[in-house]
């Protein structure tokens, strides 16, 4: 129950991403002092925090897709398995996310 409310959640979270990133994208055309202003945003603690964010909401959003496809096609429909898929993704969904900042850092 919790995974699929979080699969909500992050599904929310990765489309208000995207126009945050639309939004970064026209200031990056729209001039110097535009994309200043947005990149300035973003390196903030909480731009950092809600970049992190935003890319786990990805990866866990991602990973309980292909969750959900693996049960379309008649897989893991036990409880006792979705139970665990849904484990696996939220592990999933942090390892990539910190392997993702450490490359992008590295």
């Amino acid at each position: 129950m919790v995974y699929s409310i979080l699969h909500r959640a992050t599904g929310i979270v990765v489309s208000l991403g995207f126009v945050f990133l639309a939004m970064w994208l026209l200031a990056l055309a729209s001039g110097e002092t535009y994309f200043s202003t947005i990149h300035g945003l973003l390196s903030t603690f909480f731009g950092q925090l809600f970049l992190f964010g935003w890319s786990w909401a990805i990866f866990y959003h991602l990973g309980n897709g292909i969750r959900h496809i693996i049960w379309d096609s008649g897989y893991w429909l036990d409880l006792k398995y979705a139970e665990y898929s849904g484990h696996i993704t939220m592990v999933a969904s942090f390892i990539l996310t910190l392997l993702t900042w450490f490359i992008a850092y590295v």
